[in-house]
Parts: C-alpha cells; structure tokens; sequence
C-alpha cells in the first residue's frame, strides 16, 4: 500500500487532516484494476504538482471526503484518496 512506501515528510490524500494544503507527489495504481481509476483521477486534475486541501470528512472520516483542487471540488471515497501521495505545503 501506499502506506507504507510513501517517503518521508509524505502521506496519502486520505490521511491528510482538514483544511492542511498539500502537493500531489504521486497516483498509485497497486493493482491492474486500479490503473483505470488512476488515469480516471489523473484526467480530473489530480496529477504530480496540484495543490489539493480536504475541505470535509463525513460518516467520522469512513465516508466520502471533500476535496479541492484547483477551483473544483470534488467528492472522494477513502479507497481512491488512498492512491494519492501528497506532502503538505
């Protein structure tokens, strides 16, 4: 998992607290199932570069979050926001 190989002073989207902005490092694809979603999230704007900040956890953060990036908001569910490494600005 991303967990666990993410360097240091990195984390994934999905344990990136509210309102922190970060830079995207990277979109994991583990899994040949995943490469779809990855090329999904990549077209959305979510590539190496982009700032992004969690705006909302909902269901005591097991639910789907809320997440900006650039001037789009959009909502995620843990598994994909787990794909994505980022370093807080």
């Amino acid at each position: 998992m991303p967990h666990a190989t993410a360097p240091s002073g990195t984390t994934t989207l999905d344990r990136l607290p509210t309102h922190v902005r970060a830079v995207i490092r990277h979109v994991h694809a583990p899994t040949a199932q995943a490469q779809s979603l990855q090329r999904r999230l990549q077209e959305l704007g979510f590539v190496p570069g982009a700032r992004v900040e969690v705006l909302r956890r909902l269901l005591l953060g097991r639910g789907p979050m809320a997440v900006r990036i650039g001037g789009t908001t959009f909502a995620m569910r843990p598994f994909e926001s787990a794909l994505i490494e980022v370093t807080p600005a």
